[in-house]
């Protein structure tokens, strides 16, 4: 990796985290908040997290298709089919599940990592094991 590459990295992980914490996307209890509609108290704060979220991607995916290739890389990994099948419904449920019942998705639980908190710990060793059974295991197999 070069050492541009490696510096953008460095700097879109550390933005992409001191906005998850800003925002409050790494608080649990706020998450499950948002998440929890019929609660007496429903936080609709984060909705407009997401909001932002789309506001600064769908130009960033405009761009992108007018690109040839991207500035720090030969090609655009992107995935190669857009086929709704049984695999992703099943990921994706399986995603809101461990997110509705922790309260962490991926990128803030990887954040909180340096916290040591054992539930935070507990939910990345569950989801780096649930990665390796399904690149060792899963991916493997025929659709």
């Amino acid at each position: 990796m070069s050492l541009a590459r490696l510096a953008v990295a460095l700097l879109a992980g550390a933005l992409f985290g001191f906005g998850l914490s800003l925002s409050g996307m790494a608080d649990p209890a706020r998450v499950l908040g948002f998440l929890n509609l019929a609660g007496p108290h429903w936080d609709p704060s984060l909705a407009f997290v997401l909001g932002g979220a789309l506001i600064v991607a769908l130009p960033g995916l405009a761009l992108q298709r007018r690109m040839a290739r991207p500035v720090l890389d030969r090609d655009f990994h992107l995935p190669d089919t857009k086929a709704v099948d049984g695999r992703l419904v099943a990921g994706s449920a399986l995603f809101g599940l461990g997110w509705g019942l922790a309260g962490f998705c991926p990128g803030p639980a990887v954040s909180l990592v340096a916290t040591g908190l054992p539930s935070v710990l507990l939910f990345v060793a569950a989801m780096a094991a649930g990665m390796i059974l399904h690149d060792r295991i899963l991916a493997q197999r025929p659709s």
